[in-house]
């Protein structure tokens, strides 16, 4: 188990610092970001004490090198734009990203997995048929044009949700959150709900597949000719072997929830990670592009460190298969 933890945190420590490298050099080249920092009247001599200031005419290599330094301890530089650490500016919008994430994949889970197990269990049904082409629908329409329609639905026409914004927001030390307040709930509903609909219709149609494999298998025969019960056979025998390969698509899509929250947050106008990074491009932002894909990167590489110990854990086989390699 220490091994295959210690492979596990190699690979994601080169990982990082592949993305940390491809980053700086993709944002390195991303337009001028002085012209976005002084004006037209700023004379050469200016420009010039600026960016001597801001490090840019140091060697590229000596520039990443400060860049990792700086992203170990939690320091991501100054914004271009706003003139403020660029650590304290996602510690401001990273509540309201979390909280988007975590409502919409407990919304994924707790609907996708049920609707997955009873579409396996009764694959013949009309409700079961009925949702796998409603699921459809969640698989193939774009994210923000679901979106726009829960706009125009629920805000426009029936006015029960509103259509931008978190909402009042509490304060729990560092951390502000929108969900202790009514607000706080009514606008998420709708940017959740966006979030969660493509990862809800995928996770509902791995689920049934799984569950339709697993009860062809020659143990589940055998579980039936002992007489045990189809409650016993559906959610302890089949559902658990259902649920390996589900875990590590699960932890795909949270980090695919977070990466791709950049659209929701802006149809919605949700003040977190994902409009910041969009005002960045706007500006030619450095600083705050290269954080926040390092960002994304590492939470990611965190969900995937944690999705491959779960697996260890429910998989017997790679259990043997360490034991056997003396691992």
């Amino acid at each position: 188990m220490l091994a295959y933890l210690l492979q596990r945190l190699g690979q994601a420590v080169a990982v990082m610092l592949a993305v940390s490298f491809l980053s700086f050099v993709l944002f390195h080249y991303v337009g001028d970001p002085i012209n976005n920092m002084v004006g037209q009247e700023a004379s050469l001599e200016d420009r010039a004490a600026l960016r001597q200031r801001l490090g840019l005419d140091d060697p590229f290599l000596v520039q990443f090198a400060r860049f990792v330094g700086n992203a170990v301890r939690g320091e991501f530089g100054i914004s271009y734009r706003l003139q403020r650490p660029v650590a304290q500016l996602i510690a401001e919008r990273l509540p309201a990203t979390v909280e988007l994430v975590f409502v919409s994949a407990l919304l994924a889970l707790l609907i996708g997995i049920p609707l997955g197990v009873y579409t396996g269990i009764r694959r013949d049904g009309r409700l079961a048929r009925l949702l796998m082409t409603v699921s459809l629908i969640g698989v193939s329409l774009p994210t923000f044009v679901i979106g726009i329609g829960l706009i125009y639905l629920f805000s426009v026409t029936l006015g029960w949700l509103p259509s931008f914004g978190r909402g009042e927001t509490v304060r729990l030390g560092f951390w502000t959150t929108g969900l202790l307040t009514l607000s706080g709930w009514k606008a998420i509903v709708l940017p959740a709900v966006t979030l969660a609909l493509y990862q809800l219709a995928l996770l509902m149609r791995l689920v049934r597949s799984e569950m339709l494999e697993v009860l062809r298998t020659d143990y589940i025969k055998f579980a039936r000719a002992r007489g045990l019960s189809d409650r016993s056979i559906y959610f302890v025998h089949a559902l658990k072997n259902t649920l390996v390969p589900v875990i590590t698509i699960t932890g795909i899509q949270i980090g695919s929830l977070i990466a791709f929250s950049i659209v929701t947050e802006t149809v919605f106008q949700w003040p977190g990670m994902g409009s910041l990074f969009i005002q960045a491009v706007q500006f030619a932002d450095i600083p705050i592009m290269a954080a926040y894909l390092v960002l994304v990167a590492f939470l990611f590489v965190l969900i995937n460190l944690i999705v491959d110990l779960l697996y260890f854990a429910v998989d017997p086989r790679l259990r043997i298969r360490a034991v056997g390699s003396g691992h």
